[in-house]
C-alpha cells in the first residue's frame, strides 16, 4: 500500500511540475508579446527647433524623431553653418519620456541656457541651446504626439 501511495505522490509531483512549467513559459509568452507591442506603438512628442544663425537669419524646424542630431555635416538632422561648431557637435536625444541635450565631446562646448553642459541634460520649452553663434530656441510639442516614422520639416 505504501509503494501506490509514492506512486500517486510522484505522478501528483510531475503533474504540478508540469503545470507550473507551463504556466511559467505562458506568462512570459505574454509579456514578451505585451512589450513588443508597447514598442510597436511608442511614440515620440513633437519638437520645434527656431534656428537663429549668426547673420539674424531664422528659420523653424519640427521633428518627431527620437534622435536629432547638430553639427556642421551636412548630414546632420539640423546643419549648422559656423567655423566653430564641431561637424557632430551635440545631439538630442528622447528617452525615458524627457528630451535630453548631449554635447558630443565638441571642441568649443555646448551651452544650455549660457551654461556649458557636460553630461545629458533634460530640456524644456523655452530652453536655449547655444553651439558656436548659433542659438536654438526649443518648442516642445506637449500636447500633439507625432508617430515616430513621421519626419515633418520645414
Amino acid at each position: 500500500m505504501s509503494a501506490s501511495i509514492v506512486l500517486a505522490l510522484r505522478i501528483l509531483t510531475a503533474i504540478a511540475l508540469y503545470a507550473f512549467l507551463a504556466w511559467a513559459l505562458y506568462s512570459l509568452y505574454r509579456e514578451v508579446h505585451r512589450q513588443g507591442f508597447n514598442l510597436a506603438n511608442r511614440r515620440v512628442p513633437g519638437i520645434s527647433l527656431m534656428v537663429k544663425q549668426g547673420s539674424g537669419s531664422s528659420s523653424l524646424r519640427h521633428f518627431a524623431q527620437p534622435e536629432i542630431i547638430l553639427g556642421r555635416d551636412p548630414g546632420s538632422d539640423i546643419p549648422l553653418l559656423d567655423d566653430r561648431v564641431s561637424a557632430r557637435h551635440a545631439q538630442l536625444v528622447y528617452h525615458h519620456g524627457q528630451w535630453w541635450l548631449e554635447d558630443l565631446a565638441s571642441t568649443n562646448g555646448t551651452f544650455l541656457n549660457n551654461s556649458p553642459i557636460s553630461m545629458p541634460t533634460v530640456i524644456t520649452s523655452g530652453d536655449e541651446i547655444m553651439c558656436g553663434n548659433i542659438r536654438l530656441t526649443i518648442s516642445l510639442s506637449e500636447n500633439v504626439i507625432i508617430e515616430p516614422t513621421q519626419r515633418v520639416k520645414k
